[in-house]
């Protein structure tokens, strides 16, 4: 029952999102078949429907509508009474790139600056109550990034596009001198764990990096579809016709910095036994594994100890050494890397 109902929602999605082009297919097959037989028509309704679900991929992963206002209405820090700058910068591609920089009153310059990446859904405005927590008892400053196609940011989403603007987000605040760039502390959750898992594991990035913390996150999209859908077809299925990978396994060996994995044990979308493959293959020296007792996939941030572990593994992990600088001063002098900031409010 379950497989059909997820069929259901696969088709539903196709067929209202892509209505068009399914229907312009299928009557193109229809004419085709009527001038040049059965086995061209089948074989041009076959490249068709591939085409279409290859592109249908990104309505299936991506849910930057949901709930219906989250593109027009982003809730702001100060709802929760914390103070922020509202940040938009040009990234590489020519979008503008929303972001909310939350600092601590007094002495930020010293405290460690979370990024914080999202997960699928929504906006971030909606993980505020987190960052909030994260503000109060880690006393920590947090760079919020909305994903290009996701609230106030232009664009649309796809893997190598949100790859970008985290390089993006990163590339601003190792410019700002307000903040400790020494103390840089990546953090994501679900598909916003795979997108630290990729910036963590870029040379360029890795050493400037002080602490990553991935929650509830997967091993890749390609074992996530077969864990959901259950089709035996998608066993054999090559990588490349997966639109969106997000092949974190493959690159979690590469990530060096000091990794805490974060699960909940009632996770019913993400198993956490792709947290628990992730800590073993990856290659930092000093890593965690916590898994939260009752925490489902959305809600493991609310356990009890779920901040006194994040706050104990930070006590623990030491600091970046000194020479790691000159590639960033480097790309800092490079106008091609420079991101333009547009309006702070």
């Amino acid at each position: 029952m379950a497989h059909i109902e997820v069929l259901y929602h696969i088709l539903r999605v196709v067929l209202y999102k892509l209505w068009v082009v399914t229907t312009l297919t299928l009557f193109s097959c229809l004419l085709i078949y009527w001038f040049y037989g059965f086995f061209t028509a089948i074989t041009i309704f076959i490249c068709g429907i591939s085409g279409i679900l290859y592109s249908a991929q990104d309505l299936l992963l991506y849910y930057p509508n949901d709930p219906p206002d989250s593109r027009a209405f982003v809730l702001q820090p100060s709802n929760y009474k914390l103070p922020y700058e509202s940040i938009k910068i040009i990234n590489r591609d020519g979008f503008k790139i929303h972001m909310f920089l939350i600092k601590q009153p007094n002495n930020s310059n010293h405290r460690p600056t979370m990024l914080f990446f999202h997960g699928n859904a929504g906006n971030m405005g909606q993980r505020l109550s987190n960052a909030s927590g994260f503000y109060h008892k880690l006393n920590i400053n947090i760079l919020m990034l909305e994903y290009r196609g996701y609230g106030l940011s232009e664009g649309s989403p796809s893997e190598k596009g949100l790859y970008s603007d985290a390089q993006c987000a990163m590339d601003y605040i190792l410019q700002r001198s307000d903040v400790d760039t020494s103390k840089i502390i990546l953090f994501g959750r679900s598909l916003g764990g795979a997108i630290a898992i990729d910036l963590a594991s870029r040379v360029e990035y890795r050493s400037r990096i002080w602490a990553m913390i991935v929650e509830n996150t997967f091993t890749s999209i390609p074992e996530m579809a077969r864990i959901i859908l259950k089709w035996r077809c998608l066993l054999y299925l090559p990588e490349f016709c997966h639109k969106n990978k997000y092949l974190s396994i493959k690159k979690i060996n590469q990530v060096l910095t000091p990794s805490l994995f974060i699960c909940g044990s009632n996770d019913a979308l993400v198993p956490p036994s792709m947290a628990k493959e992730l800590y073993v293959k990856c290659g930092a020296m000093c890593k965690k594994l916590v898994v939260m007792p009752g925490g489902g996939h959305d809600d493991t941030w609310t356990c009890r100890d779920y901040y006194n572990s994040i706050e104990q593994f930070l006590a623990n992990v030491p600091s970046l050494p000194d020479n790691v600088g000159p590639y960033f001063d480097h790309m800092s002098k490079d106008p091609a890397n420079r991101h333009t900031l547009v309006h702070t409010v």
